[in-house]
């Protein structure tokens, strides 16, 4: 499929975006569009990459992690790729960015407390071979949360 999304595909981003557990027969409604053209739509949209995988969002809060925390960690060039991978692999780490500028990683992480911030800076971060130094930021209040990529429509 040839990446150029017509109006229809935007179409249907937007309703998966906004319901991803929506049917293909729903959506046809809504589009004036059989189930069956939907479907393959969509199937064509995951083929060549447009949607990458289907999900869910769980509200941190309500599994008991209740503080958000960004961390810029000053990395050793030669060390990035290695504290990079070594952090993905943590539950409580969210995502993790390498910024233009400064050898610094950009990692969220959602955290039970600040008794639980305090131990996973001491464990995950401060015990990795190449941190230069670490600032971290606990988020008070979100204006625009992240729930599902780029905004269609």
């Amino acid at each position: 499929m040839d990446n150029r999304l017509d109006e229809l595909d935007y179409k249907i981003l937007e309703l998966l975006t906004q319901d991803g557990r929506m049917s293909f027969a729903d959506m046809g409604r809504s589009l004036s569009m059989s189930r069956v053209a939907v479907r393959e739509r969509v199937n064509k949209l995951v083929d060549c990459g447009v949607i990458e995988r289907f999900s869910i969002i769980v509200n941190p809060h309500k599994i008991g992690l209740r503080i958000s925390v960004f961390f810029e960690i000053d990395v050793h060039p030669q060390k990035m790729q290695q504290v990079a991978n070594n952090l993905s692999e943590n539950q409580y780490v969210l995502s993790i960015n390498q910024m233009t500028g400064p050898n610094t990683l950009h990692v969220h992480a959602a955290l039970r407390d600040n008794a639980h911030l305090e131990e996973f800076l001491r464990k995950n971060i401060y015990s990795l071979s190449g941190i230069n130094s670490v600032n971290s930021y606990v988020l008070l209040r979100g204006f625009k949360p992240k729930t599902g990529g780029i905004k269609i429509g």
